[in-house]
Formats: C-alpha cells, structure tokens, sequence
C-alpha cells in the first residue's frame, strides 16, 4: 500500500510519444546509411592520455586473466584465454557491468599481461558488437565504456600492431560521435558528454576535433541543469555527484595534458561538486546514503582529494545544501545528515527513494545508523526505495510514493510517483549544539498526517536526541492507525537488546559502544539489509512501533549517546561490564 499523489495521467501519454521517438531512433541508427557513415570517423593517433581518478581492484583483474569475471554479484567463468562474449550472461546486470567495460582498469592494474589481455577483449567485442546495437549502443552503457576506454587507450594501443591500434581509435571516435548524437533522457546527459569529450579530446584528427567541440558545448549545457548551485546532482543522490566529478576531473587533467583550458562551466561545476562531497562525506570516510546513492568507497572520495595541496587545509563543511535540501550536523564524534527535501521529479526520479526525513548517522568512524543504500546497481528489487528500507517513520506500513509500474518503467524509466512534495526545514544553532525542526506532507493525502522530526545534536556531549510525531494536519481528528518508526544499522554494527526491553547497545567496528534509548513501548530489533557495491548485506533495524490517536496523533522519543557518558567511566574498564550486565543475553 502507498500514499502520496493520485495517478498521473498524462504519463501513458508520455510513454507512447517516447516509444515512437525511441523506435524512430532505433531504426536510423541500425540503418546501412548511420552505419556507413559512422564507419567513415577515424583518428590518426592519440592526442594525450586521459587518466582515471577512479581506483583499480587488481583482485579482481587476476581474476579475469584467469578467466573469472566476477561482475555484478554474478560470475561466469570462460577459462583463461576464453570468449565472454560469445557466452550467455548470467544475469542482465552483469550483462550491463561487462559492456561497460569498468574493469578494464582492474585487468590494467596486472601490468603488460593485463593490457595484452584488455586490448584482446576489446577486439573480440569490436568483432561482436562494434555495429550498432539497442543494448550495448544504449546512453547508460556505451557511456560509460567509452570512459573506460579512452583512459585505457594508451595502455591498450602500446601493446597493439597498427592495425589493432586503427581498430581501437576508430572504435573509439564512432561510439564517442555516438554519444553526441544520443538524444536520451536528461538523467546522465552530463555524464555522456563528458565521456565524449574526454574520448575526442584524446585523438588526433579533425573528426576528432569536430566531435570533441560538440561534446563540450553538449556539457556546458548538461551542467547546467544537472549539477545545483550548491553542488549537488539534481537527482539528490550524493554518489550521483561523486561519480560526475571523478569523469570532469578527467575531462580536464585531459585538457591541462593538451594545453587547453577547461571552459567555465566545467570548472564551476568541479569547485561545486568537490564541496558536495566533502558535504556528504561522514566519518568513516565514505558518502552518506540517500536517493538512489550507496555510500561508495573511501578510496574514491579520496581521490577526489588527489591533488589538493597537503598543506591547505581541508575547509570544513557546511551546515546545509540548500538547494540539494540536506541538513548536516556535526560534533567531535558524531556526524549526522538528513535528508531534509522532497525527492526528485520527473524524469530525473528514476532512482529517487521515497523516504523523508531519514537520516545517516556516523559515529567515532563507524557508520551506525544509514538507509537501504539500494542504487540502480543494486541487486534487489525496486521495494527498497519505498519509506520502509530507510531510517525515518512509516504509517500502517506503507509508503508516500512508489515507482511506476514495469509497463511505463520500460519507456520512462522506473520513476517515482507520489512522495512528499511539501518538506520544511527550520535550523537553529545555538551554543553548545544545533537544533533541527522538520516535516512533510507525505502521509497527508491518505492519513491525514504531517510527519515532524525534532533533533538535537549536543556538541559538548556527543549525543543526538529526536522526536518523531504524527500530528492531524490542520487539528482534524483521524482514524487511528500503526506508526513505525525505523532505524536501519549498518550491517557491520552489533546490536543487542537491554533488560527493559527498550535500550538497544550498539558497536560498531571501533568496538566503541552507544546507547541507543527510547521511549516507546515496543522495541524490537528485527532483520534487515544494506546495498555496498550493488550486493545486499544482511543487517539489523530498530523499530520502535505505535498507534496513533484520532485527535492527537502520536510521539516517541528517542536519543543515541556514547556508551561511556552514560556509564560514567571508560569503555575500557569497568563501563564495558556495565554496559554488558545492562544487555539481555
């Protein structure tokens, strides 16, 4: 069951003018003419050596040498020296993982064996799919392997003859022309673009140059709309934002390479997004999970630090994204985001999540408190963006907002429908912490709800107090209904349930303990899972259940501290034994 907006009806309207559009597309592009004409681009040589920022898993090119692709949670193994392409895919992500090409960075790590090997894959798939095809020509992919490819191409062609090395750039230069010409949805404009740019810029050869001019002006106007003046991506997802400036920083190493300087957009939208990351990034060094967005990998945020000078000082990140709608709050131990924004609409929703008012938390380094972290990558069906697989309240077990149904998903996308499109966020600062007053309209249209979240992060004591209520809105009494109150762990988090049935220790990787208290009547800590990589992790969730009242609505409280403050004494000592004696074994 889900809330939120009533039916849109003008979406099957939209799904048949973007079927016809796509078909007509289809049809050109597979045409003798299209391919004879791409058959036409060709590059003398290189022009420079785009380098990805994005870090290689020699683990994992290893594998590959040996024949193993381990891709997209699936594996499928050819034998060394075998044919992937010829094979049928175990599943249709890995399917979308391989024509990707993102490990050809993992195989490039073993050396010349890895390139020899990278350059022999490459043109077993030119042999197979080198001719327009609706899955492996689609936007999303061809995107992102002509990313991979062009920061591979001087490794690859330095081990290729001229000929293979003739292969490689042509290929190169028709699937970047490809990218220009994609006419696809707004959601990943940027990312294509710059992915065009950065193949064009790294040949030689007035084709080169004339597609290359096209792709910047093509992402001078993507920019525009896809990253937000305080940095965030439009689709609030912060990996989003993350993935967009690993691709620029390419682009414009690239450029520096050639002399060239960047034009102004692509260099706003650096300083922006590297300023969002910061924002999102929580104590143990990785993003906040929200919005179709995992938490990623420390080493790649990092990398977005890479040329930063050691000497200048990290700046501290702000308060709030105004524009991106999140709210962060920060002690000396804990860090808190929130998201505090109604999900993305349109188009640009089709890895939105409807979960208001969530929030991840970090503790000491240890992520303690996140959301589902599902993500287009992920493994797991479209149910974890619904209010449940995120840590905020849900009523009678439902949701403000869903995906559309399979039929329209498959000309539109899987968008969001519904959600809460009202979210206010009032923010007081005072001395010794920071106060945070917020709410939706999401459970309005059914129940006749507004969801208000109060939280308090006390600075000198690291502790973080919230109240969750459900008030009618307007004073009107409503019927009574259950509230649930969620709080995902992540999966590397213990938790244990206390004696009074309502106190729940945490531990996190540090083995530093936290509190986590309430006042709710029923506690329960109940299963639950977390997305790293695409992969489901079992985890744990805290939820705090409740009736709501006609006239009154409903409250719980609740408060995470560290263990030891509470137990007055060090962890260490005689405060762990407390802490265990309080714990129902």
């Amino acid at each position: 069951m889900t809330g939120g907006a009533p039916p849109d009806w003008s979406l099957p309207l939209l799904a048949a003018g973007a079927r016809v559009r796509r078909q007509a597309g289809y049809e050109w592009r597979g045409s003798a003419p299209a391919e004879a004409l791409r058959r036409r681009l060709t590059a003398p040589g290189l022009a420079g050596a785009p380098r990805s920022f994005r870090p290689a898993d020699p683990e994992r090119g290893l594998d590959i040498l040996d024949g193993r692709w381990r891709l997209a949670g699936a594996l499928l193994d050819v034998g060394q020296g075998g044919d992937p392409w010829d094979r049928s895919s175990p599943t249709k992500r890995f399917a979308e993982a391989l024509h990707r090409f993102c490990w050809m960075r993992d195989l490039l790590a073993g050396g010349e064996p890895g390139a020899r090997e990278g350059l022999r894959l490459f043109l077993d798939w030119e042999r197979s799919f080198g001719r327009w095809s609706a899955f492996s020509w689609s936007g999303p992919v061809m995107g992102r392997r002509v990313m991979e490819l062009a920061c591979a191409a001087g490794r690859l062609g330095g081990v290729a003859d001229p000929e293979a090395r003739g292969v490689l750039l042509a290929s190169l230069l028709r699937q970047a022309d490809g990218l220009v010409r994609d006419e696809g949805e707004p959601v990943g404009a940027a990312e294509r673009a710059c992915a065009a740019a950065v193949a064009a810029s790294a040949l030689e050869g007035e084709a080169a140059g004339r597609v290359g001019a096209q792709a910047l002006a093509r992402l001078v106007k993507a920019l525009e709309v896809a990253v937000l003046p305080d940095g965030g991506h439009r689709s609030r997802s912060p990996q989003a934002a993350l993935e967009l400036l690993l691709d620029l920083m390419t682009l414009d190493d690239l450029l520096l390479q050639r002399g060239r300087e960047a034009p102004a957009a692509v260099s706003r939208a650096l300083d922006r997004l590297g300023a969002a990351v910061r924002f999102f990034t929580l104590g143990d060094g990785r993003l906040a999970v929200f919005q179709g967005g995992e938490a990623g990998t420390a080493a790649a945020v990092t990398a977005t630090q890479a040329d930063a000078e050691e000497e200048t000082p990290r700046p501290r990140p702000f308060g709030y994204a105004p524009h991106s709608r999140y709210q962060r709050l920060q002690g000396s131990r804990l860090q808190l985001m929130v998201d505090a924004g109604p999900p993305a609409a349109g188009a640009w929703s089709t890895a939105a999540c409807a979960q208001p008012l969530a929030i991840d938390v970090s503790g000491d380094g240890d992520r303690l408190i996140t959301n589902g972290g599902w993500s287009p990558e992920a493994a797991g069906p479209q149910a974890w963006r619904l209010s449940g697989a995120g840590s905020t309240v849900t009523v009678d077990e439902a949701s403000p907002g869903a995906p559309v149904a399979a039929g329209l998903a498959g000309v539109l996308g899987p968008r969001l429908l519904g959600g809460a499109r009202r979210v206010e966020a009032r923010r007081n600062e005072v001395t010794g912490g920071v106060w945070l007053t917020l709410n939706h309209d999401g459970w309005a249209p059914i129940y006749g709800l507004m969801h208000e979240r109060r939280l308090y992060l006390d600075a000198a004591a690291d502790e973080l107090r919230g109240e969750d209520r459900l008030a009618p809105v307007g004073g009107r009494p409503t019927a009574s209904a259950p509230y649930q109150a969620r709080f995902h762990l992540h999966p590397d988090v213990k938790a244990s349930l206390a004696r009074d049935g309502r106190s729940v220790l945490l531990f996190g990787p540090s083995e530093r303990g936290w509190w986590f208290r309430n006042d709710s009547s029923d506690v329960q800590l109940e299963a639950s899972a977390h997305f790293e990589g695409g992969l489901a992790r079992r985890s744990t969730q805290i939820v705090l259940r409740g009736q709501t009242r006609g006239g009154t609505g409903a409250r719980v409280r609740w408060k995470l501290a560290p263990a030891e403050s509470e137990a007055g004494r060090s962890l260490g000592g005689g405060a762990a034994a407390a802490a265990a004696e309080e714990v129902r074994r």
